[in-house]
């Protein structure tokens, strides 16, 4: 077997070789142990602040111990980590960061094959789009969901759970004392959010893509089966090396269709369309979004699950998991993609739900037609993304006011104000949040008014350039594009105007002429300017919203320039 590692420890240059040598045995890593096997970098991205990564501490000792059964040579490496909690006011910029540290640090040392361990939001379409850019033999391992609590005798999530106790809060509701009960016991073990999140989300489409062992993704943080799969990964890799099964054979055009499906019928977050442009796009794939409507347009909600269902990732599990929902689909997939076991997907998905109030089937669905709404008009030339799973807009039109805010802060003030001139019908408007302007936080689920929340009404439309988390709810129209920042019509809205939403004809419609709409833009002027480091270099390369947010240096010219093949190791 012709291993890639043998560029380093067998070089010809004899000054290279005892350089390299030496270096592994002074770390404990005698060359006797490994010469001849395939080397295999463990790429780990826990940390003592990124509570979902924090189970791959003691998961990658597992994953060693398959390498090592099955005849490889594990190496742990670290990375950057992305733990969503904490990253303020944006984690998407260091998506791309960890991306790059990722693609750097395959390229530049001995791996033959690559298991990259994941969880947390970022984590695994960065660790993903890194690989995509190098095409070694790849496996992703996930930590897995964290338990869910219980608070006044009812089950709680972390995540979806948390947005609506927190409207309970601004309601008068929940008191002080309820709110620190609540804080103590709904985030109980470590481990991602335990709903279908955009963790669990990019977790299910990274098996769907064949990065992770059938049947894996789903498991939870807490159950002894998380361990089995970490060995199993370890062994499979070092299988997979031997096979030359990369990325590229993987991730297919027809495999990205196939995850489109997927997120349709899990109800999966908006952030997974960023996540999959991109990923593609390090394959030199394009994804246009009009693409994830053409194809979850006749996916059914088959999943009831948190936020566009009732049930959380434990019974997600107990029913059956990803192997089950895949099942149901497998009359709507291209059932010819590979698994990362090398078999089609038609081979690997043979069991049913075994709860079917939690996972059901095409023929009996919890929601038809509730895959994504992509809009487009004059308020958003280049598109939007309205998660339909997820919003209670009954009607297919919509017409309201304009409420604007243009600055988040400023927003969280004025929101609750009594003098706040605002109705059911209101449309709220937030601007300046964009991936150039503020690295697109999760902020497009503004929060309802207190006023209405007093009233009852715990939904209303929302629309913005920024994020909201998987784990949101309501009728919120994200990543408008192209964003303010940069002179989209978003930054032309004025409190008052008439905004219109028609999801049969998937427009978005500000009722102002266009030529009023142009010279409002001619007055507009860039909220934010990022003076320096990373968040400079990222505002200034990073691709609108419908591209993907990547930065633009790191996606091929072209298809056939996709495949990264890391060159001969030189004299260091």
């Amino acid at each position: 077997m012709n291993l890639r590692s043998g560029e380093w420890f067998n070089h010809q240059s004899v000054e290279t070789r005892f350089q390299h040598l030496s270096a592994m045995r002074a770390n404990g890593h005698a060359p006797e142990s490994f010469l001849g096997k395939p080397i295999i970098g463990i790429f780990n991205s826990w940390s003592d602040l990124n509570s979902c990564n924090a189970p791959h501490k003691e998961l990658v000792e597992f994953v060693k111990r398959g390498v090592l059964m099955n005849g490889g040579y594990p190496i742990e490496v670290h990375t950057i980590t992305t733990p969503s909690d904490f990253m303020k006011p944006s984690d998407l910029p260091y998506r791309n960061l960890m991306a790059m540290d990722v693609e750097e640090t395959i390229r530049s040392q001995p791996f033959d094959g690559v298991v990259l361990l994941c969880e947390c939001d970022k984590t695994t379409p960065a660790q993903l789009m890194g690989a995509a850019s190098c095409d070694l033999p790849t496996l992703q391992l996930a930590a897995g969901h964290r338990a869910s609590g219980v608070f006044r005798g009812k089950t709680v999530n972390y995540g979806t759970d948390l947005w609506k106790y927190m409207d309970d809060y601004k309601a008068g509701l929940l008191s002080e004392e309820e709110l620190s009960q609540l804080e103590k016991c709904i985030s109980c073990t470590q481990g991602g959010c335990p709903v279908m999140g955009t963790a669990s989300t990019m977790k299910s489409i990274s098996e769907m893509l064949g990065m992770m062992l059938p049947g894996t993704s789903g498991i939870p943080a807490v159950h002894a089966r998380r361990k089995t799969a970490a060995e199993e990964t370890g062994k499979r890799i070092v299988d997979m090396v031997r096979e030359n099964l990369t990325p590229s054979r993987l991730m297919t055009e027809a495999a990205f269709d196939n995850a489109i499906r997927l997120m349709a019928a899990i109800g999966g977050s908006t952030n997974a369309v960023l996540h999959l442009t991109a990923i593609a796009g390090r394959l030199g794939i394009t994804i246009p979004l009009e693409r994830y409507e053409q194809l979850s347009r006749n996916i059914p909600l088959i999943v009831n699950l948190q936020p566009s269902g009732a049930y959380g990732m434990d019974d997600f599990f107990h029913a059956g998991g990803l192997a089950a929902v895949i099942h149901s689909l497998l009359p709507l997939l291209d059932t010819s993609c590979l698994t990362a076991l090398g078999t089609p997907i038609r081979d690997a998905y043979p069991a049913r739900s075994e709860l079917p109030d939690v996972i059901s089937t095409l023929d009996e669905p919890f929601k038809d037609n509730a895959g994504l709404q992509i809009l487009k008009g004059n308020l958003a030339p280049d598109g939007a993304v309205l998660k339909r799973s997820a919003s209670s807009l009954c009607k297919a039109r919509h017409r309201g006011r304009a409420i604007v805010f243009d600055d988040y802060e400023r927003m969280l003030d004025e929101m609750d104000h009594e003098d706040l001139e605002v109705d059911r019908d209101s449309v709220l408007v937030l601007r300046n949040c964009g991936p150039s302007g503020a690295g697109m936080p999760e902020w497009g689920a503004l929060p309802i008014p207190r006023k209405l929340l007093q009233s009852g009404i715990r939904d209303m439309v929302r629309i913005s350039d920024a994020r909201m988390s998987g784990t949101s709810y309501g009728t919120v129209i994200l990543h408008v594009s192209p964003e303010s920042q940069v002179g989209g019509p978003l930054a032309a809205v004025r409190n008052g105007d008439w905004i219109e939403v028609d999801l049969e004809r998937g427009t978005l419609h500000l009722d102002v002429p266009d030529a009023e709409i142009r010279e409002r833009l001619l007055k507009w002027m860039p909220s934010r300017v990022h003076a320096r480091g990373y968040l400079r270099l990222f505002a200034d390369h990073v691709l609108q919203a419908h591209e993907g947010c990547d930065l633009d240096f790191l996606r091929p010219l072209t298809k056939d320039e996709a495949v990264f093949v890391p060159p001969i190791v030189g004299r260091g």
